[in-house]
């Protein structure tokens, strides 16, 4: 039995939870993984793996085995870049994963003259609306807008992102402009599903007091673009980030309501994996964006 391919075998299947994907991972065959696993099972004398046709779980002998398996492959991980020359020149495949609107709008958008600068390193952009686990995925970076509540991840800050209030000017014409968050109530507003509370609102009085207000409309959906096209199109007020309608601001096609009283905030991160070693085409990249979109956001400036 080759030690290191089993071991290396049993954590991608235990990170993954897929002998499949693991194979794909380790661009071997799914037989050739389970033998591995199966082989070093035989040696220790403990099943490591829980299997039914429809789950695959560690087994107790599994998890405190993973936990020093892992940690030996991130050793000897560390030990081989150190004698490399990964440790100064990144390359290689980088997986990374963004929300919907923010990858469209400006990730996307960013991610050429990433590429032209670094020339040995490709990029993999996967952007959804869902909850990412980056390492069962197998992720190198993601963008998150928000809060931090993983503490396995590290985050970075990269910028922050203001929420404006505003409405299309047909809108306000027709329906008024709410002079205080408490009016919200009487009017037609446009949330995101994807936020819990979805009608809650918050804002802070210009003294900084919470200002939380239950908020009504007809249209609600999962994602900022396409409540910020039911703004425009008059439909109601929107509770949206500056990178999605700041350019409808400026132009003048949504105006902001409610100035006075803030909007809850939220920060731009850049998040991995706990490393002692962070990758150089990681630090690249984390590097890269927080100077294009930090510390002032480029959406947030006006022309």
């Amino acid at each position: 039995m080759d030690r290191f391919a089993a071991i290396e075998s049993f954590v991608k299947v235990a990170e993954t939870r897929s002998f499949s994907e693991a194979a794909r991972r380790l661009r071997s065959s799914k037989s050739a993984i389970s033998r591995n696993v199966g082989a070093l099972e035989a040696e220790l004398g403990a099943r490591l793996f829980h299997r039914t046709t429809r789950s695959l779980t560690l087994t107790e002998a599994g998890r405190g085995y993973f936990e020093r398996a892992s940690r030996i492959l991130a050793d000897l991980e560390e030990a081989n870049l150190a004698v490399t020359q990964l440790q100064s020149a990144p390359r290689g495949r980088l997986r990374v994963n963004a929300p919907m609107s923010f990858g469209f709008l400006h990730l996307a958008q960013a991610l050429p003259d990433f590429l032209a600068i670094h020339p040995d390193v490709s990029v993999e952009l996967v952007m959804n609306d869902r909850f990412v686990d980056l390492v069962d995925e197998g992720f190198d970076v993601a963008v998150r807008i928000g809060s931090m509540e993983d503490s396995s991840l590290i985050a970075r800050r990269l910028a922050p992102v203001r929420r404006v209030a505003c409405a299309s000017p047909a809108y306000l014409k027709a329906r008024g402009a709410p002079a205080s968050p408490d009016d919200l109530k009487a009017h037609d507003c446009l949330s995101n599903s994807n936020i819990a509370p979805m009608h809650e609102w918050r804002f802070s009085t210009p003294e900084g007091k919470p200002w939380p207000v239950e908020t009504k409309g007809r249209l609600s959906a999962n994602n900022g673009d396409a409540l910020r096209v039911a703004a425009l199109k008059g439909l109601g007020i929107v509770n949206l980030p500056t990178f999605i309608v700041g350019a409808d601001l400026q132009a003048g096609a949504l105006v902001t309501v409610l100035d006075r009283f803030t909007p809850q905030d939220m920060t731009l991160n850049a998040v991995y994996p706990h490393a002692r070693h962070l990758s150089p085409k990681v630090r690249a990249f984390v590097d890269y964006l927080a100077e294009r979109f930090g510390p002032r956001p480029y959406w947030d400036l006006v022309e």
